[in-house]
């Protein structure tokens, strides 16, 4: 199959969140099965140049705001997969990707107008016609809606999939951006892109998309639900074959501790030595005295926003702290979240580390280097770090949502590779992290559990061949 790929995001080029680390390596293992793949993406700022070649193709794309000149670079990544970058510096030439300081840009419903429109543009420009769009969260929402208007003649048997990454975020922006984009006023009723009269872009790609997808089973119960589903349930219930959850992959490459280049010592489920080695240089790098006899060191990597569960981590790990665990941290997120990772670290200056930020090295070394890795998210659409954690030993502690109840089996059912909680409450936290202490305290028992944790795959063949099964369910 051909397959075009337009994505906000893209590992290594630009990133936020899981977005990114998807869009980078999905193609790659949808290529190894013999699909070539056109990744369509934002020459953003901060996009490295080097390795980047300008093609012949520019063109002008024409909106009632304006016409919005675009040219393109392009590179390619591995065999069959070619990642196109859309220079357009208006829109994209900024310090971050959707927002500053401030908030979100004003102007997002016209930028990520343009990635969809310029991503069918220059696959038509380029003579590449997809069996396949697959679009990704807000930013391609309105793909699916141009593949069956403007587009039909020049794709008219291409099929369109939408993967929602996180539902919480929908793309929601006044109705007046409508006019703006020529969008007609007659898509603007409940069945189309309006939402408590505004224009949804995630509720256009629902419901213009031949099919929907997400990032686990388990979070595509919950957002077909009234509870979990954020006011758009009943259009994702109403979609002919259901929301399908796909669990994501992740890079088994760049993410082994056996042959990781940012460890001080490799390890594996057959020697797990290295892992000590990894402990110590963390402790060192970030300054902390070593967790008391019997107490664990706690990882905690990811965004510091509500959902994220920080605020549960707060409250939750004073007690453990007072008797000589420890934990390290890394993110950025809130004002106010962070403010609580400084109360901490200041309270608690030797058993807490908190890094502001990404630091890819870091990270790898908090996974290789942590006892228990702990996601205590009220929501989360599939996850990473429970994956890498998993990977590198460090035993997840999770609240069982999302793509966390998919991933990670709770111990009491005698094979499990982690701990799990329901309750997103502080009670339900300390529950699971006394736990985590009382596994600790039996050595033999703790490394059954990382060793099965680390046999197990998470690479993207799987997840590959769910996709390619969704793709080849026929086109419109």
């Amino acid at each position: 199959m051909r397959i075009l790929f337009p994505a906000s995001e893209v590992e290594p080029f630009s990133k936020t969140g899981g977005l990114a680390d998807v869009a980078g390596a999905l193609p790659v293992a949808l290529a190894s099965r013999g699909h070539e793949v056109r990744v369509v993406t934002p020459l953003y700022r901060t996009v490295p140049r080097a390795g980047l070649t300008q093609t012949a193709r520019a063109f002008t794309l024409q909106f009632p705001f304006g016409e919005v000149p675009v040219r393109t670079w392009e590179t390619t990544v591995a065999e069959r997969v070619t990642v196109v970058f859309l220079d357009v510096p208006s829109m994209f030439d900024r310090e971050q990707l959707y927002g500053d300081a401030r908030g979100d840009y004003p102007d997002n419903a016209r930028r990520f107008a343009v990635l969809s429109m310029a991503a069918l543009t220059d696959a038509q420009a380029a003579g590449f016609v997809p069996d396949v769009l697959h679009g990704h969260d807000w930013q391609t929402g309105l793909a699916p809606l141009a593949l069956r208007r403007g587009y039909a003649r020049a794709f008219p048997h291409t099929r369109s999939v939408l993967t929602i990454h996180n539902l919480a975020y929908q793309g929601g922006f006044p109705k007046s951006a409508l006019p703006e984009l020529g969008l007609p006023w007659s898509d603007f009723v409940p069945g189309g892109v309006e939402f408590w009269d505004h224009l949804s872009m995630l509720k256009c790609g629902i419901v213009f998309a031949d099919a929907v997808t997400t990032v686990s089973p388990t979070y595509a119960r919950e957002i077909t639900s009234p509870q979990g589903g954020m006011g758009l349930d009943g259009v994702l219930r109403a979609k002919q074959g259901g929301v399908v959850g796909i669990v994501n992959g992740i890079d088994t490459t760049e993410w082994n501790p056996a042959t990781d280049v940012y460890l001080p010592a490799r390890f594996s489920d057959a020697d797990l030595a290295g892992r000590a080695v990894c402990r110590q240089r963390l402790l060192e790098e970030l300054r902390l005295q070593p967790p008391a006899e019997g107490m664990p060191l706690f990882g905690v990597i990811g965004r510091m926003v509500e959902q994220k569960g920080a605020d549960l981590l707060h409250a939750a790990l004073p007690v453990f702290l007072e008797h000589g665990a420890a934990v390290v941290v890394l993110g950025a997120g809130s004002a106010a979240l962070q403010q609580g990772w400084k109360t901490l670290a200041a309270r608690y200056p030797l058993r807490v580390s908190v890094r502001f930020g990404y630091d890819t090295g870091l990270a790898h070394l908090i996974e290789a280097g942590s006892d228990f890795f702990l996601m205590p998210s009220r929501f989360e659409p599939c996850g990473l770090n429970q994956l890498y954690s998993q990977r590198y030993g460090a035993v997840p502690v999770v609240h069982a949502v999302g793509g966390l109840a998919d991933t990670v089996t709770d111990l009491r059912g005698g094979d499990g590779t982690g701990i799990t909680f329901l309750g997103a409450t502080v009670d339900a936290v300390q529950g699971a992290l006394a736990r985590a202490l009382e596994l600790y305290l039996s050595p033999q028992a703790y490394a059954e559990v990382q060793r099965r944790g680390m046999r197990r795959d998470f690479s993207w063949a799987r997840s590959a061949a769910a996709y390619e099964a969704v793709y080849a369910q026929g086109a419109r």
